[in-house]
């Protein structure tokens, strides 16, 4: 049976290659010479940073049946349920900070 653990080393992780991301963008408007370099970067990196709530919640939805009571019943599982929404909305913001570059190139 699939144990549900809530790790959030990985989690940490993709939010700091966001952060490598965003603040570069806001502060100097680009990363790179290229436009349309910057908006595929960002664009992919947006893409891999929302892999891993949407693995979480593939793990939760179908190998588990009984995760969601799991995780709404220790403050830790909130905890890791909010982390992975943060990191999908960062995700979401790198994807939209990665077409606006390429619309700007």
């Amino acid at each position: 049976m699939y144990a549900l653990r809530f790790e959030t080393r990985a989690l940490w992780t993709q939010l700091v290659l966001a952060a490598a991301y965003v603040l570069p963008i806001a502060w100097l408007g680009h990363i790179t010479s290229s436009g349309v370099l910057d908006g595929v970067l960002g664009g992919m990196s947006g893409l891999y940073v929302c892999s891993h709530p949407a693995r979480h919640a593939i793990d939760v939805l179908f190998a588990d049946r009984f995760a969601l009571r799991r995780i709404w019943s220790s403050r830790s599982g909130a905890w890791w349920l909010a982390l992975n929404g943060v990191v999908l909305l960062a995700g979401w913001l790198l994807i939209f900070l990665g077409i606006v570059q390429l619309i700007r190139a």
